[in-house]
């Protein structure tokens, strides 16, 4: 049935109750002339947008957890396009609690709490960076970034930080990660990008600067001659050297 007149008098003001309407209202009032009802209506939907993205229902949130903008795995910290993306943070559960009655160091819980934030984030779209998860965990940079390679170390893996999905700072026990789970452990290089959180496009670059190391190394050339042949960190060269001296049979 279309409404009479009577009816659309009486009941369209109440469309100004929520939110949309109340945006477009505020734009056509504060902004009288500037902008036609079709912008009106685009930036209330953008801006509506904006809010559901950086303000998750609370109803989601967990005791022990919290929400934090962590950039988007898809851009990169100093991209001057940066975006962020709020995610849920598991900052206490219960297995810390159980930790703590069991006597375990701070320093151990701590280094729990950061691997599962770091996989949290990054199952959500984002990565955390060794900054976010100072001021998370209140702690010293370096220290968890300590921690961090140590857990690394330990369980043979590679968490999804930022230093690692963007290839950024200092980061290079990756590396010698990659070329070890190939070349050792002889593992499919698909395989590898999928457990250590690397594009196919990074493995493979990995895997052809070890060989190109490899080469050289056979032809009896040391560090310096093969940095400023490849343009490979001498760091990582030597990371390279040490897998080939221990695990390559054919030297």
């Amino acid at each position: 049935m279309i409404p009479t007149a009577s009816s659309i008098k009486h009941y369209s003001s109440a469309h100004d109750r929520f939110l949309k309407p109340a945006i477009v209202n505020f734009f056509e009032r504060e902004f009288c002339g500037m902008f036609g009802p079709v912008v009106r209506e685009n930036i209330a939907d953008a801006l509506i947008d904006l809010f559901n993205s950086l303000c998750p229902e609370s109803s989601r949130l967990k005791p022990g957890q919290i929400i934090w903008n962590a950039l988007d795995k898809r851009t990169r910290a100093d991209s001057q396009k940066r975006r962020y993306k709020p995610v849920i943070l598991s900052l206490v559960t219960d297995d810390e609690v159980s930790l703590f009655e069991k006597g375990t160091s701070v320093s151990t819980t701590r280094k729990n709490v950061m691997v599962r934030m770091i996989r949290e984030a990054y199952q959500q779209g984002a990565v955390l960076s060794t900054r976010d998860l100072s001021l998370l965990l209140v702690s010293s940079a370096s220290a968890l970034s300590h921690q961090r390679i140590e857990y690394e170390k330990e369980h043979k893996t590679i968490l999804p930080h930022t230093g690692v999905i963007h290839d950024m700072g200092t980061t290079l026990t990756h590396k010698r990660i990659i070329i070890y789970k190939h070349v050792v452990e002889k593992k499919d290089p698909s395989i590898v990008a999928r457990e250590t959180n690397h594009s196919q496009l990074a493995v493979d670059k990995y895997l052809k600067d070890f060989n190109r190391v490899k080469t050289l190394v056979n032809d009896k050339k040391d560090i310096n001659f093969i940095h400023h042949t490849t343009n490979i960190a001498r760091p990582v060269i030597k990371q390279y050297l040490q897998i080939i001296n221990n695990y390559v049979k054919e030297l």
